[in-house]
């Protein structure tokens, strides 16, 4: 999480446009509702997209590369200045940014009214425009700015762009992407991301939460060597599950994963932020990665008892739209918070999207586990995490337009 903003460069423009945070927030959040709105139609058979994707494959794909994408351009845009002392990307160039998103979102949902070339590649090229550009211009930042500590975030959203390009390309070849390959690398890389930013984040702001409330009983210290084990065994697990999804040796090394970050989520002192959503909601989106881990070992050890009870898409979406949608609702309004001159505390409102975005991570999960009809349990996982990011969009969306305050328009 970036922290208070130090440089500012002059935009005399539009305030959505100020900062990298404003506008892929805003727009990263109506998407994931209208995404999700649309798949709704999709699945009743009262709506056809002309998009070159089957219907799980474009639903997998835009909530995964087109939702969380632009959360991650949004923070790494705001976040960047801050490593590096350098002036954030503003103006034009960020609009440029933020239309070619738009424009991804757009040739996907019709790639299949697109002249018939080789692996689609308009809309591949279309879509991958924005992380390029995104991953071109963080780079020359970092490398400038000497910022090395800063290097392996660098890294991990190269290696998400990959993902969406494989992703692109198994489409085309008529595989499965939703399950395939370039979808789990997207999705592995973004736990990781999660886990290695998370991990600074949570325990920062809780010991900072905490000390003002006289606490004595203090998170650890971020990134220590049991965080530096726990990151290790954790990127092992992925590269295991990338490769073969199903295999035992992936759920062991899942299971340690998932009990290694067990215990680290338990050493950030989670259980004395009960009276501050803004907080603890930081705590349950984390723990959504060792649980997602362990149903997803457990899963592939046992796949004829725990596997055939849970089902590994079930257990698929805990990190799906548990780690991912409900870390990204704590993220974005505590970022829009503090950049936009706001407290730091979460009002009502804020707390009802919490606890709608953690509904729909826990409803989608436990589909085939409660003696409840599934089709109830679908609706609520999609009323939920509609009310989440459209509420968001809706509550944030003034903040988000507006100046800061006290800065003007830098923040």
């Amino acid at each position: 999480m970036p922290g208070s903003m130090n440089v500012v460069r002059a935009w005399n423009g539009l305030a959505l446009f100020s900062y990298g945070f404003r506008p892929f927030f805003l727009g990263g959040a109506a998407f994931a509702a209208i995404a999700m709105v649309l798949w709704i139609g999709m699945l009743e058979g009262h709506l056809v997209l002309p998009t070159a994707f089957d219907p799980f494959a474009w639903h997998a794909h835009e909530l995964l590369f087109g939702f969380l994408g632009a959360v991650i351009a949004g923070f790494l845009l705001t976040a960047v200045p801050n490593w590096t002392g350098r002036l954030p990307i503003t103006g034009y160039p960020l609009i440029l940014l933020f239309l070619l998103w738009i424009l991804g979102r757009v040739a996907v949902a019709v790639s299949g009214a697109w002249p018939a070339l080789p692996s689609a590649l308009p809309a591949a090229l279309v879509d991958l425009s924005m992380p390029v550009l995104l991953v071109a211009a963080i780079g020359r930042e970092v490398m400038i700015g000497r910022n090395w500590r800063n290097l392996p975030v660098l890294g991990l959203v190269l290696l998400f762009t990959l993902g969406n390009a494989l992703f692109h390309f198994e489409a085309a070849q008529g595989e499965y992407a939703a399950q395939g390959y370039g979808f789990r690398l997207g999705l592995g890389t973004a736990i990781v991301l999660i886990a290695l930013i998370g991990g600074r984040v949570v325990p920062s702001f809780t010991r900072n939460w905490l000390v003002k409330q006289g606490a004595s009983n203090l998170p650890a210290a971020p990134m220590q060597k049991y965080d530096v084990v726990a990151l290790l065994v954790l990127v092992a697990a992925i590269l295991l599950w990338i490769a073969m999804p199903q295999g035992p040796a992936t759920g062991v090394v899942l299971l340690v994963a998932a009990g290694l970050h067990a215990v680290r989520l338990a050493r950030w002192s989670g259980i004395q932020t009960a009276s501050e959503p803004l907080v603890w909601i930081l705590h349950i989106g984390y723990g959504f990665l060792p649980l997602g881990a362990l149903a997803m070992g457990a899963t592939a050890i046992w796949p004829e008892s725990v596997g055939a009870r849970i089902g590994p898409a079930a257990a698929q979406h805990l990190w799906m739209a548990g780690t991912v949608g409900v870390m990204v609702l704590a993220v974005m309004s505590r970022a829009t918070l503090g950049h936009t001159g706001r407290p730091l505390t979460a009002t009502a409102g804020t707390t009802v999207l919490y606890i709608c975005g953690i509904a729909a991570a826990l409803a989608r999960a436990l589909v085939d586990c409660l003696p409840v009809p599934p089709d109830l349990l679908y609706m609520v996982t999609a009323a939920g995490w509609i009310a989440a990011f459209g509420g968001f969009a809706i509550l944030y969306g003034p903040a988000l337009c507006q100046a800061h305050p006290k800065k003007g328009q830098g923040a």
